[in-house]
């Protein structure tokens, strides 16, 4: 039969990151040396007694169900967790999803009706404008590119996007794809905004522990203003290096998580029983010192990427977080990135996917004999 296709998916195109790294991975089964820095994954293992806590939970049976919005004592230490952020947490506040991409679906489709006007900073993470286009909001867009993908220059351009039609501002920082870290100034901005034209904010959090150069994450539900309209947004793949295991979570007031545990409880029905368990261990002061490797080493590969750019005249954006960096290259970006990966043997994601043309994303969790290759490559075949 033909099938006749919603609307909605009819938005939305395959993820752009998925995409490269998918072919990536047939150029490797056919036997090629690809230098994959497409995807944003820790090549870290998961910390030992977050492993071994699940080993423990599974010898202990949790296998079954759990309570949809989670098992109550990783709903507490989120809350723990963010009350130490300065947010002002209740346990009752908490979802937690099956990975972080889940809990921004949950927000978007209980937030976001027909028409509705999302904001985004530009460059942004490709699953954002799907969200969005998936729930029929529509979207408005502040280029950060021209201002180093820093926000706090931004923010005159920022007050004449939204207004009091604006439904939701989406803030992500540490960023991914540019590793910008936004300061203080700019979140308070962004409060002053979301204040006077009375709209809610996700802020995305994922990123919060690998910040580089003395940089303190500032939650954004921390600022006086934004207790009742944010959303945080956080979750276990990426400081614990945990991308496989599928964990996140959402905290927000509480007449949003009702309402949102409801699309929940009907789609997923809950996280993992005993990837739960090895949460609550992970948010434990037992895994500082590997969170704190992990982070160190990933600031000393941004070191050494940009020096080895710089040795090619390449000058690009310092990240002060997360593990991306945003390479200048053609204005056709994604026949630069076709190009690097079918001559260079080097993956990199097309900065048109996240609404910045002109520049290819680097993910630098890779290791540094692998980076240097791929500079190596890259030179050689005059990608740089």
């Amino acid at each position: 039969m033909n099938f006749d296709f919603s609307d909605r998916v009819g938005r939305v195109e395959p993820s752009a990151t998925l995409a490269i790294s998918n072919l990536a991975s047939e150029l490797e089964a056919q036997g090629e040396d690809v230098v994959d820095l497409s995807v944003g994954a820790p090549d870290f293992p998961t910390p030992d007694n977050i492993t071994q806590a699940a080993k423990d939970a599974l010898d202990a049976g949790h296998t079954s169900y759990t309570s949809s919005n989670g098992i109550p004592e990783l709903k507490e230490a989120i809350a723990a967790k963010l009350r130490g952020n300065g947010v002002d947490a209740e346990a009752d506040e908490v979802i937690v999803t099956p990975g972080g991409k889940q809990a921004l679906f949950e927000t978007f489709q209980t937030l976001v009706d027909d028409g509705d006007e999302v904001v985004l900073l530009d460059p942004a993470w490709v699953s954002y404008e799907a969200m969005v286009k998936l729930a029929g909001g529509t979207l408005s867009r502040v280029d950060l590119a021209q201002h180093d993908f820093k926000l706090e220059p931004a923010l005159d351009e920022l007050g004449e996007t939204v207004s009091d039609e604006t439904k939701l501002l989406v803030v992500n920082s540490p960023s991914n794809p540019t590793g910008g870290v936004f300061s203080d100034a700019a979140l308070e901005g962004v409060r002053d905004l979301a204040v006077e034209h009375d709209f809610a904010v996700i802020s995305d959090e994922i990123y919060e522990r690998i910040v580089y150069d003395g940089f303190e994450h500032t939650s954004l539900g921390s600022l006086d203003g934004m207790e009742d309209r944010t959303i945080t947004i956080n979750g276990f793949s990426k400081a614990f290096s945990m991308t496989g295991w599928r964990l996140g979570y959402l905290h927000a007031p509480s007449d949003l998580i009702a309402q949102a545990g409801k699309l929940h409880s009907h789609s997923v029905s809950c996280a993992v029983n005993f990837v739960q368990h090895a949460g609550v261990e992970a948010l434990s002061e037992r895994t500082d010192d590997d969170v704190e490797e992990m982070r160190q080493a990933f600031e000393e590969r941004r070191d050494m990427l940009v020096d080895l750019l710089a040795e090619h005249d390449v000058d690009v954006a310092v990240p002060k977080g997360a593990f991306y960096m945003m390479l200048p290259v053609d204005d056709d970006d994604q026949a630069w990135c076709e190009g690097a990966i079918q001559d260079a043997k080097v993956a990199t994601v097309p900065g048109s996917a996240f609404n910045a043309p002109g520049y290819a994303r680097i993910s630098y969790a890779a290791s540094e004999e692998r980076l240097r290759e791929a500079i190596e490559r890259l030179a050689e075949h005059d990608y740089i």
